[in-house]
């Protein structure tokens, strides 16, 4: 099983070259940044995880251009989104910035998406939240669509464009992650994806049951933001997962550092 890092790139914390740098010395298999255009002041949605929304949520960088300065100091770092939140993205442009990475990374892009939670921030970017997941089934066939062929072109209900043009396709195959904890983000991996994205959990006992959701289609997992705790990682690997990632907040560079150094017998464990 391969562990790597999930975090948000801030103004706040350590730069992503830097921290993509350190993973990548101490044995970290990859980085997985996560995706909030804003947070609209007058917010009635409410934060999943409960409480109050942390400052990440609001000051978060944009993730391909925190990937791609990571990509430029690195030669074997994954470079992930944990998630994208594709519904509030033009889905030609997302493209063009996805294979970008790819292409100049040398194809160590994982591209996760996932519906989101804001409604306010939805509603912001042009979407209707009630409809989310039908555009998502759209968005993921159309870029697969853009990445492959010659002369795309895709016709749906809430995507539709004319033959195009569009370069540079990706290096390689670009996988493809749904986001999600719900049987529907399970069912729509299945249906859709190249792996599923859920939360890690912290009981370990719960595991088999997250997996469970997939039934049985084997499809490659990545549980995401997992606490430091040996038996939610054993539990993890004893399930199959392909990779665990542990959550870290945008600290400076020096508290950062200090808490990846106290993973380091965690990579071990699993390099």
């Amino acid at each position: 099983m391969k562990l790597g890092i999930t975090t948000f790139v801030t103004d706040e914390g350590m730069a992503p070259a830097a921290l993509a740098k350190a993973l990548e010395e101490r044995g970290f298999e990859s980085l997985f940044l996560a995706e909030h255009s804003h947070i609209p002041v007058n917010r009635e949605t409410p934060y999943p995880a409960g409480g109050e929304l942390g400052r990440p949520y609001y000051r978060a960088a944009d993730p391909f251009v925190a990937l791609a300065a990571a990509a430029s100091v690195t030669s074997t770092l994954t470079l992930g989104t944990g998630i994208s939140l594709l519904i509030q993205r033009d889905v030609i442009h997302t493209a063009n910035s996805v294979a970008s990475l790819s292409l100049i990374s040398g194809g160590r892009v994982i591209y996760g998406v996932g519906v989101g939670w804001n409604r306010e921030e939805m509603r912001n970017h042009g979407t209707d939240p009630r409809t989310r997941g039908a555009l998502m089934d759209e968005q993921i066939r159309a870029l697969r669509e853009i990445w492959t062929k010659e002369q795309a072109e895709f016709h749906g209900k809430y995507v539709d464009f004319d033959p195009i043009f569009a370069w540079p396709k990706p290096y390689g195959v670009l996988p493809i992650y749904i986001g999600g904890n719900s049987d529907v983000a399970a069912a729509r991996a299945n249906r859709l994806g190249d792996g599923w994205l859920p939360n890690a959990l912290p009981d370990p006992a719960a595991v088999p049951a997250q997996f469970a959701q997939l039934g049985g289609s084997g499809l490659p997992v990545t549980a995401t933001s997992a606490r430091p705790d040996p038996r939610v990682l054993a539990a993890y690997a004893e399930a199959g997962a392909e990779r665990v990632t542990l959550a870290i907040p945008p600290e400076p560079a020096e508290r950062t550092l200090r808490r990846l150094d106290e993973f380091a017998a965690l990579v071990e464990a699993y390099r």
